[in-house]
């Protein structure tokens, strides 16, 4: 007999009998055979007295494909389960006797193929409980949801992360589509930058969705009426933007603002965003991404029905730096970087990307730097990647904030000049013993003595702004200076007692500030007029009575690295300085690990936990310094991953989940501590790993299918 014949015949056995006859017992007789519960699995080989053969156990529901025993093709068994309430076709029916026994004798005569795919089903569903997912048997009588149809439909705020600030209503139903017929439709924007930023966007959103299933497109759905009203059912994506939002590039002044409305009549779901500039649009397309699930069943997309979405942010300024000097991070894994901050509505990648250890910045106009500063030639990041990088980052709402630290923190790299007779660029590079010139090996400092360095750092403030473009704010970099590293250096002492400036520390710390002033200079220069925000680490140079030294609260704004108690903060604020928080007792990422010089444990230990990350609040650390939350002057906050113990294989486990935390903290700066948030926390984990970051494990994933039962 032809294959086709036989999957005739079996499929001519698997006629739907009436719904009071299939919901008339747990049990069918099946000819002699006895099948087990619908909703399981059966647990062993059931004997079969018709056709003296043994039935393999089969997913209940459903019963698996026969067109991959018999072709050895890749089709995933078709579980319809969710199709019951709407009347259409129900293939785990009963079978005759005859079907069921060739179905077994064929399973038998045709080996189960290596490739061919196997999906078990499940007894599970979830009912949703006083706004949480609770997990119970199935029973026949009774439609369950799938986790994440019940996550996203259950809770007041769904699982959207982060938190949006503003209303929120999801309903409670989902209806079905296929990608191919998502699309695009009324874009409004009066700007033709904004709307090819936003048709890009839209094209990311159609990508990120098409990773939920395999089986997305229903290439796989068989005929009937349930299939021709999912082929029929269209989503059209509307976007406009209001109040002249034409900008294109970040800045402090930035809303980000954004509404989603979804409405849905017959075949038709609309979801409609209104936004203040493009950035807020991409937001919303993150948000509609996340209203949309892959049905368990049949593999199918789902969006919620309805939903009113109104959100902006709570800090402009909303950051991840990621330093690639001390470890080299390649572009794919800064890619993935950028992904995952797009999920949970980050806006600044500050790229730390040169200091002492390296210099893997490859630059036109100063091939040298990249030659003598990378790891290896391959270690290296080319104008043309870097680029690439900020276009890609920036359709993703990401701009890319580059940082060249300076006076300290430089080395490797630097070596070349004396060779082309420019003299000494660096001091101390690589000098030992280290702990008496620098905070860790290998040690470094530009020379203040040599006026050639302003030249070199012109040169790179000029190249950096091309290839960064476009770049409205830039870090200096600025501390942990070794005033003994100067001092002992023969031709800067000498240097400083031949101008009359002494050697005492207060002399240095004078010489710091002229340096960083003509830094300002040399990137007001490089910028060509345009506006460029300067930012600064803490260091001995804002500490009190020197805060004033080379710099007003109008010229920087200031990155908080100490804790969150320091007294400085307070002081800074009082003095009307625009303060970035990246304290370290609760926002750097790479602390709680072993030593990587000497034994014990690195110096900033214990590890940050992602709750003590989503608990870090700038405005109540300012309440507490000064009475006021000064929201005018805290403009957001960043974490931190310096990468002594990280790299390209590392990267994302220690970043994510944690990140995201912080995401939400200056996103939503929510009144409520972690344990509100845990539940969309752990999905939101989830979300990322299925959109290919390699995020931490954070609890084990029964934790995840039973909501609130992991507690102390």
């Amino acid at each position: 007999m032809k294959t086709d014949e036989v999957l005739e015949k079996v499929q001519d056995s698997r006629r739907v009998p009436s719904e009071n006859a299939r919901q008339a017992s747990s049990t069918s007789d099946l000819g002699g055979c006895t099948r087990p519960p619908l909703l399981s699995p059966s647990p062993a080989s059931q004997p079969c007295l018709t056709c003296q053969a043994s039935i393999l156990p089969l997913p209940s529901p459903p019963l698996p494909s026969l067109r991959p025993l018999l072709m050895g093709r890749r089709r995933d068994s078709l579980a319809w389960g969710a199709w019951r309430a709407r009347g259409a076709w129900r293939p785990w029916g009963t079978l005759g006797a005859w079907g069921v026994c060739l179905a077994a004798a064929l399973s038998i005569l045709a080996p189960y193929p290596a490739n061919a795919s196997f999906r078990l089903g499940s007894p599970w569903g979830w009912r949703c409980v006083n706004e949480t997912c609770v997990k119970e048997e199935k029973d026949p009588r009774t439609i369950l949801p799938d986790l994440d149809t019940c996550k996203l439909t259950c809770a007041r705020g769904s699982v959207i992360w982060p938190r949006p600030t503003g209303l929120v209503r999801i309903g409670n139903e989902t209806v079905f589509f296929l990608l191919g017929a998502l699309e695009l439709g009324k874009v409004n924007t009066g700007n033709p930058e904004a709307e090819e930023l936003v048709r890009e966007s839209f094209n990311i959103f159609n990508t990120t969705l098409a990773s939920l299933s395999s089986l997305a497109d229903g290439a796989h759905l068989p005929k009937g009426a349930f299939t021709d009203q999912v082929r029929r059912h269209r989503v059209v994506v509307e976007v406009v933007l209001v109040g002249g939002g034409h900008q294109t590039t970040l800045s402090p002044h930035t809303r980000e603002a954004y509404t989603l409305s979804i409405t849905t009549q017959e075949l038709t779901t609309r979801p409609v965003i209104f936004a203040t500039d493009f950035f807020g649009a991409r937001h919303a397309l993150e948000t509609l991404s996340q209203l949309v699930v892959s049905d368990e069943d049949t593999g199918l997309l789902k969006v919620v029905k309805t939903a009113a979405v109104t959100d902006a942010p709570a800090f402009a300024y909303r950051g991840l730096l990621v330093d690639t000097s001390r470890n080299f991070v390649t572009v794919a894994a800064l890619r993935r970087t950028v992904d995952a901050m797009a999920a949970s509505k980050l806006n600044t990648l500050h790229w730390h990307i040169t200091d002492s250890h390296s210099f893997p910045l490859a630059l036109h106009s100063l091939p040298n730097m990249a030659y003598y500063g990378a790891y290896s030639a391959r270690q290296v990041y080319t104008p043309a990647q870097v680029r690439d990088l900020v276009q890609y980052a920036r359709v993703r709402g990401v701009r890319l904030l580059p940082e060249l630290d300076a006076p300290a923190h430089v080395g490797n790299g630097w070596q070349w000049a004396e060779k082309e007779g420019l003299g000494r660029l660096a001091v101390c590079v690589n000098q030992e013993p280290w702990q008496e010139l620098c905070v860790e090996p290998p040690c470094g400092q530009l020379n203040l003595a040599n006026p050639a360095i302003y030249d070199i750092i012109g040169q790179i403030y000029e190249e950096m702004l091309d290839i960064f473009a476009p770049v409205d704010i830039f870090h200096y970099g600025g501390d942990e200076v070794n005033l003994n590293c100067w001092n002992s250096t023969q031709e800067i002492n000498s240097w400083m007692t031949a101008n009359g400036h002494g050697v005492d520390e207060e002399a240095y710390y004078r010489q710091w500030a002229v340096f960083q002033e003509k830094a300002l200079q040399l990137m007001q220069k490089a910028a060509k007029g345009r506006k460029v925000e300067g930012v600064l680490w803490t260091s001995e140079l804002t500490k009190p009575g020197r805060l004033n030294l080379s710099h007003n609260s109008s010229q920087y704004i200031i990155q908080i690295w100490s804790t969150q108690d320091d007294p400085v903060i307070g002081e800074m604020l009082a003095m009307g300085h625009r303060l970035i928080f990246s304290n370290h007792d609760a926002w750097y990422l790479d602390c709680g690990m072993g030593a990587w010089v000497g034994d014990g444990n690195n110096w900033c230990s214990p590890y940050k936990g992602w709750q003590t990350v989503y608990d870090n609040s700038p405005h109540a650390i300012a309440t507490s310094l000064t009475g006021s939350p000064n929201t005018e002057l805290i403009l957001g906050g960043e974490a931190a991953l310096w990468t002594e113990q990280a790299d390209t294989n590392t990267v994302d486990a220690k970043v994510w989940p944690r990140a995201a935390a912080l995401a939400e903290r200056l996103w939503s700066n929510p009144s409520t501590s972690w344990q509100e948030a845990e539940t969309r926390f752990i999905h939101h984990r989830q979300r990322l790993v299925q959109r290919g970051v390699q995020a931490e494990r954070i609890q084990p994933q029964w934790c995840h299918q039973n909501e609130e039962l992991c507690y102390l």
